[in-house]
């Protein structure tokens, strides 16, 4: 039965909604519905990803204490640069940090965070080098973004997807 529904909730979902969608239902409606409700969890079968091992629980909530405290402060940060005098204008930048982390689930936290943390933004990763480009909206030459990426987000991520 898994290999004909192998997600029974997201076939009845996506049924249900593209029948919503497409009211009245007509019988090619329902007929195209159900075609579309069982041929995309079949497809979604092929991206599930690998298991993933979380480990460290105290890690994790200090990790995610972290990350809130950084959401406010950057907030906070930004809101000053943008409605800040001009006088003190901000130089943008960016900065290329060399990863240990090599856990797709783990690279994808990090992303997440360096994205959703305000004046800062994910821009490349390079596999074979291990390289993250990030750009920083308050951007210093003397800057220790590196270090404070390793040391805040990376180290704590490596212990929880070792």
């Amino acid at each position: 039965m898994s290999r004909i529904l192998p997600h029974p909730l997201l076939s009845a979902a996506l049924t249900l909604t593209w029948l919503l969608l497409n009211a009245p239902p007509t019988p090619g409606n329902v007929l195209l519905a159900l075609a579309v409700g069982l041929a995309v969890p079949a497809v979604m079968r092929a991206l599930e990803p690998r298991p993933v091992r979380l480990r460290a629980p105290a890690t994790i909530a200090r990790l995610i204490g972290i990350v809130l405290y950084d959401m406010v402060r950057s907030n906070i940060d930004v809101a000053r640069i943008i409605l800040g005098p001009r006088k003190a204008e901000r130089k943008t930048g960016y900065v290329t940090v060399p990863l240990e982390l090599r856990a797709p689930a783990g690279l994808t936290v990090l992303a997440v965070i360096l994205t959703a943390t305000p004046g800062t933004l994910w821009v490349q990763y390079d596999s074979d080098t291990g390289h993250l480009l990030l750009h920083v909206l308050d951007f210093t030459e003397d800057g220790d973004w590196a270090d404070r990426i390793k040391d805040r987000y990376e180290r704590p991520l490596l212990e929880i997807f070792a």
